[in-house]
């Protein structure tokens, strides 16, 4: 009689699991028709139990949408299995009584929004005399299908070879005050005032020509540009922070016997994926390609991980960058959805979710999906017409389901759009 029971009470607790999943699905259904934000535009949704080894919902799933920052996620699954613990960041060798020293592309090196690299302490205490080597390197500083007049615009710092500073010139204006302070100083001879009615400061293309408007400032502010990259000037930067001389010396004969070491790689994919670093995110595709071949190129790094890592993935992604910022990138929900869970695997769920942007609190998702106890554990995506949040979602019932949430060519506010999407994950959110 009691296993009866139970058996009957197991059938009733099926059913009626069923029936809410059923009844979620339609409900979501119903708002992909009828909600103003996904009428116009195209959307995708995935969402996947991991421990079920099941698909929750499926909208759109295989089709391919322009996924902006959410190939960050790419870039991270990229740092995870290619690169180690900690960020190398030089590599060395001593020939009578100079040290030549060549980048790895690591962007820590007094980058202002990362823990000290280590690497200056380094170099100062060093008596030999410093040369400046640099690696095999044939990049544009601008990555594929960039848009070209970003060149100006923080989120658009240079990819280079020895990134020092972040690749960004500060400009701090004060209340009352005509000219800004300079980070790095080394920039205060590039800066020209003019009567340009522009109130921020001016990158000419090409080239470190900084114009600002020739007028006093009535509130504080700051403005970060991307400077202008050679080699001659990360010598010279990192001259004038060591202050004694660093030397360039072209040649491809030096062999590198030693290697420094800078920060955890945690700190970088924190930084990545919480605020949505572009630069970094770059920076580590071309860490990635140096360790598999002493080259720093990015196609390098995404062939390989394509070949390998990546090669059962449900659709091919159309990758082209480290960032997201060039609209040549292709996913669909369910790649994204199959990454996601590698990524999983990686990692303890604590250090998972500890990196990402989280709803009503962290990063890029501080402001958004806020809710009593945060439920969206993810990184955002979005260029002009085109918004993604692909990630984890906990559940009332304590389950971590794995979410793709992909739109493009839209055309309401991007506000709405996320109201939307808000609507359809608190489903998912109160129903598995």
């Amino acid at each position: 009689m009691n296993i009866r029971l139970l058996s009957l009470f197991g059938l009733i607790i099926f059913l009626s699991s069923c029936s809410v999943s059923k009844r979620t699905t339609k409900n979501i259904d119903k708002s992909f028709k009828e909600l103003p934000a996904f009428k116009q535009g195209f959307a995708g949704l995935m969402v996947y139990d991991p421990e079920e080894k099941a698909i929750l919902y499926d909208h759109n799933g295989a089709k391919y949408f322009t996924p902006a920052s959410n190939t960050k996620l790419f870039s991270l699954y990229t740092g995870l299995k290619v690169l180690g613990d900690s960020l190398p960041a030089l590599k060395y060798t001593i020939k009578n009584d100079s040290l030549f020293f060549t980048g790895t592309g690591d962007p820590s090196l007094l980058n202002p929004n990362l823990p000290d690299s280590g690497v200056i302490t380094f170099l100062k205490e060093r008596e030999e005399t410093l040369v400046m080597v640099p690696p095999a390197y044939t990049e544009k500083h601008q990555g594929p299908g960039w848009a070209w007049d970003d060149f100006n615009a923080y989120y658009s710092a240079e990819r280079t070879p020895f990134p020092i500073y972040g690749n960004l010139v500060k400009f701090s204006f004060k209340s009352g005050v005509e000219k800004p302070e300079i980070i790095p100083a080394i920039f205060s001879d590039s800066i020209v005032s003019t009567t340009s009615e522009r109130p921020r400061v001016k990158r000419e293309s090409g080239r470190n020509a900084f114009f600002f408007q020739n007028s006093k400032r009535e509130n504080n502010f700051s403005q970060h540009v991307p400077f202008h990259y050679s080699t001659k000037m990360a010598a010279a930067l990192l001259s004038d922070t060591l202050k004694k001389p660093v030397s360039i010396k072209n040649s491809s004969e030096i062999e590198f016997s030693e290697k420094l070491y800078s920060i955890p790689a945690d700190s970088i994919y924190k930084r990545m994926m919480e605020v949505s670093d572009n630069f970094i995110a770059e920076q580590i595709l071309l860490m990635a390609a140096q360790e598999l071949s002493d080259t720093l190129k990015s196609d390098i790094a995404i062939k390989h991980m394509k070949e390998t890592h990546l090669k059962d993935l449900p659709d091919e992604p159309h990758w082209v960058d480290g960032s997201g910022l060039s609209r040549y990138n292709l996913f669909t929900p369910r790649t994204m959805i199959s990454l996601l869970l590698k990524i999983k695997e990686e990692m303890s769920r604590e250090r998972l979710l500890s990196l990402l942007a989280t709803g009503g609190q962290s990063g890029t998702l501080k402001n958004f999906y806020k809710a009593e106890k945060p439920y969206v554990f993810a990184k955002t995506g979005t260029l002009r017409h085109n918004h993604s949040l692909s990630g984890y979602l906990l559940t009332k019932k304590g389950k971590l389901l794995i979410f793709s949430f992909m739109n493009s060519n839209y055309t309401v506010p991007t506000s709405e759009l996320k109201d939307g999407m808000e609507q359809i994950l608190l489903q998912i959110r109160d129903n598995y």
